[in-house]
């Protein structure tokens, strides 16, 4: 009975752990650009000797899912959203890392920034000197007015990157990486959409059937435990006479 009591307790195991991965999902509804992270499980054998016919199950939770969510528009000269496939690059704390926010900002020392990170170009963080106008175009490009000046001067570049799902995961910070933790590549092909933002793209309904039906499962694999529970009661009472 003990095989089926470490299947019924690990498939709870999993669906509680499923659960806080759907929560999480739904706690970031409302954040710009935030990518919902999507709950995989495998099985693990379970280690020892007489062990071979119980296993346990490993959740994966660093799978991302990357289609796009609701591009809105601000009008804003430092607003920024991704058309299509792509992420924007960033200085995470420990390295290059990608998202899909482009609410940008300015920092004290002209620094451009999102979420108190620096953006960064083609030749590093992007700095900007004194401008009365800026524009960002659907390549990445960004080009100034300068005080006093007719015409707008060509910057620096925003870095693009394009990766499948299955290359990026989310690190400790909640930004994305590359799973080889090598940088990505610019990408050419990665389209700007200025003036607008990125929502979330978690569906809250997807999320909802999602998290009643791991409720349904936790309580099958309970009362599956029990039952095992119950089994081994009767045989132990048959063993004993």
């Amino acid at each position: 009975m003990d095989a089926l009591i470490y299947t019924a307790m690990s498939g709870a195991e999993r669906a509680l752990r499923g659960q806080q991965v759907h929560a999480n999902n739904l706690a970031n509804m409302d954040t710009g650009g935030f990518r919902a992270n999507m709950e995989l499980s495998t099985a693990q054998t379970l280690p020892g000797y007489g062990y071979d016919d119980r296993h346990m199950t490993q959740l994966q939770a660093n799978a991302v899912l990357t289609r796009q969510g609701t591009l809105k528009s601000t009008g804003r000269e430092l607003d920024a959203a991704i058309s299509g496939d792509g992420f924007f690059t960033v200085q995470g704390p420990t390295g290059e890392a990608y998202t899909r926010a482009g609410a940008f900002a300015l920092d004290p020392t002209g620094t451009l920034t999102v979420n108190g990170m620096p953006v960064l170009g083609e030749g590093g963080p992007i700095t900007l000197p004194e401008y009365s106008k800026i524009a960002i175009g659907q390549d990445g490009t960004i080009s100034i007015q300068s005080p006093g000046a007719a015409t707008m001067q060509t910057i620096d570049k925003l870095k693009l990157v394009k990766a499948e799902a299955s290359e990026l995961t989310k690190n400790e910070a909640g930004l994305l990486v590359a799973r080889s933790g090598q940088p990505l590549a610019s990408d050419a092909t990665v389209l700007v959409r200025p003036g607008h933002l990125e929502g979330s793209n978690v569906s809250a309904v997807e999320e909802m059937v999602a998290t009643m039906s791991l409720n349904r499962t936790f309580e099958i694999q309970m009362k599956l435990f029990k039952a095992s529970d119950s089994m081994a009661e009767v045989g132990n009472r048959l063993v004993g006479g």
